[in-house]
């Protein structure tokens, strides 16, 4: 099981430490593929004002200490292709955002390292156009046939299910969308983004943690290959996406239910 966990955003560095060490268990379990999530630049705030992260240098510093410390395998976000390269050479995984999912150039650019790349279905997108940005990977990376599970695995194409619109200021998440999806790539589900209420308005956007636990069994009913937990030791002082975090507390509680149910 691919478990991608950690804070939104790089905070401080006292912060992000106690946060990573807090999810050494996870990684030190032959069950789980673990990966520390944070990123350097959340370039889609809501507000000019709201916290972005330490940018690019700084963030990249930070990923790589907690990488040297811990053993962690890394995946963070870009926004730009010039971006690429430079956080491959940190990141295990590089991470298109939904908003991004069907820019051309920063897949292509993506594709073009040795990172595996997580490509977040947009919030705006049928679960089956999704083919189409996993096919800009596989025939960047040399392969122009058929997008399927098996092909995606092999060339390191993941995507991520985060919730599709509706109306103004919240998500649903279909759970067809997991299984029409897997048909070409392996499906991480984004329990966390999933709960999210955008922002309509308001300077910043909510979320409702309590529905992380019954999305995140739901997904584990379907069938997935990986879940997505954004944690921290206190939610409520997050400096990005506190509403729909779920604390380190509860994450180990969460993860025996859903391999539980992943095994019937």
């Amino acid at each position: 099981m691919i478990l991608i966990a950690g804070p939104c955003v790089l905070e401080s560095r006292e912060n992000v430490f106690k946060i990573a060490k807090a999810l050494e268990e996870y990684n030190e379990d032959c069950t789980i593929d673990f990966y520390f999530k944070a990123s350097f630049d959340k370039a889609n705030r809501t507000s000019i004002d709201s916290f972005r992260g330490p940018g690019l240098d700084e963030g990249l510093k930070l990923l790589q200490d907690v990488k040297d410390e811990f053993g962690y395998k890394i995946l963070t976000d870009i926004h730009l292709p010039d971006q690429a390269q430079s956080v491959s050479e940190v990141a295990d995984v590089l991470q298109i955002p939904a908003f991004l999912s069907r820019q051309t150039d920063l897949l292509v650019a993506a594709a073009k390292t040795a990172s595996v790349v997580n490509i977040k279905k947009g919030q705006f997108l049928a679960p089956a156009a999704m083919e189409h940005s996993v096919k800009k990977v596989l025939k960047t990376r040399g392969f122009d046939g058929e997008a399927t599970y098996e092909n995606a695995k092999k060339y390191g194409v993941w995507l991520t299910e985060r919730g599709t619109t509706f109306g103004y200021g919240n998500l649903v998440v279909d759970m067809r969308g997991l299984e029409i999806m897997r048909k070409f790539a392996p499906v991480i589900f984004d329990a966390t983004h999933s709960v999210q209420m955008p922002a309509s308005g308001e300077a910043s956007s909510g979320g409702n943690s309590e529905f992380v636990r019954p999305l995140a069994r739901a997904a584990a009913a379907v069938g997935v290959d990986g879940y997505f937990f954004e944690t921290h030791f206190d939610p409520s002082i997050a400096l990005s996406d506190g509403p729909n975090m779920i604390q380190l507390d509860n994450l180990k509680t969460l993860l025996k239910e859903i391999q539980a149910i992943s095994l019937i």
